[in-house]
């Protein structure tokens, strides 16, 4: 993959939600729509540019798992693979 995100932006791979439990129960379609999204970052942008015209550098590194809020990332393909973009001010938690 070869994205560079600029300023404060954040480039996730998402994880695949799991249809069943893993002693085997059947999860509805409402869990998926409810819960916040989460995936694994794999770009990060330098950072938001201050007011002054300084660089503060995002708190979220590539590798880091993530939580994000469901709506707000933009998704773009890249060679077959699904990705989301989305500012860092929309990410909830580092898993």
């Amino acid at each position: 993959m070869n994205i560079k995100p600029l300023h404060d932006n954040v480039v996730i791979e998402p994880l695949k939600v799991e249809k069943t439990t893993k002693s085997g129960i059947l999860l509805p379609d409402t869990i998926e729509k409810s819960s916040p999204a989460q995936g694994t970052v794999v770009a990060v942008g330098p950072g938001k540019i201050s007011e002054n015209g300084n660089i503060i550098p995002l708190s979220i590194k590539v590798g880091d798992k993530v939580m994000f809020k469901k709506y707000s990332p933009d998704e773009i393909e890249v060679d077959d693979q699904k990705y989301l973009i989305l500012k860092e001010e929309d990410i909830l938690a580092i898993l």
